[in-house]
């Protein structure tokens, strides 16, 4: 098998276990058996249990910024044809910026699965380095958010940034909480069988509230 599929064949399957039963708890033995190659092959493409865990850890976190980054483009192209026709003050629909981060958070952990554990509820945050990565892919879709959020408020560029990544923990939260009623079904569903509002459109419009109040309003002309 050559080399590059061999170690995307190893990452799924070191995804899958750590997922499913947490970093200290699989060794390099259960992986190696797993993808059915030998410790010295292993070995040879991630050097220790941790860095094979990072790199998992890694290609997890790009996939979500890549979710969020697609989740933006009808907003960017909405900017842009805003701006082109003079009115970038007036036509972003800043609630579709919300709810675009929302709901790529929350439509990630509900496709991947137990796997967006990893990065929600990861069991080893408690190492400097590991903690670092699993926040990297939310302080780029931060920056991802704030970029939008300049589009239509007056924030500084400072504020415009906290209101993101205050934003960007929300969305974490919902997804923590899709995770939670994928493996528990009964929660996703209303004590007595209706549906509830969903958990992308209840967290978006929470933090929509609170962000309408600074979306930037016209100026009136003197006189008026």
């Amino acid at each position: 098998m050559p080399k590059s599929e061999r170690q995307a064949q190893i990452l799924t399957i070191a995804q899958d276990l750590f997922a499913t039963h947490g970093f200290h708890h699989i060794s390099m033995d259960d992986i190696a058996e797993r993808a059915e190659v030998s410790k010295p092959i292993l070995y040879r493409h991630f050097p220790s249990k941790l860095d094979l865990y990072l790199a998992v850890i890694d290609e997890r976190g790009q996939a979500l910024v890549d979710s969020v980054a697609l989740a933006l483009v009808p907003v960017r192209e909405a900017a842009a044809a805003a701006a082109a026709s003079g009115n970038a003050d007036r036509d972003v629909d800043g609630y579709a910026v919300v709810h675009a981060v929302v709901r790529a958070y929350v439509d990630f952990a509900d496709g991947c699965g137990v796997a967006a554990s990893l990065l929600f509820e990861s069991d080893v945050t408690r190492d400097d380095v590991v903690r670092e990565r699993v926040e990297e892919p939310n302080r780029r879709n931060a920056e991802l958010f704030a970029a939008a959020l300049a589009t239509f408020t007056d924030l500084t560029e400072a504020q415009t940034l906290t209101v993101a990544r205050t934003a960007t923990v929300m969305a974490r939260v919902a997804a923590s909480d899709t995770l939670r009623a994928d493996r528990d079904a009964d929660t996703a569903r209303a004590a007595d069988g209706e549906t509830t509002m969903d958990t992308a459109e209840l967290v978006a419009q929470f933090a929509w509230r609170g962000i309408h109040g600074m979306v930037r309003r016209e100026v009136p002309s003197e006189g008026r």
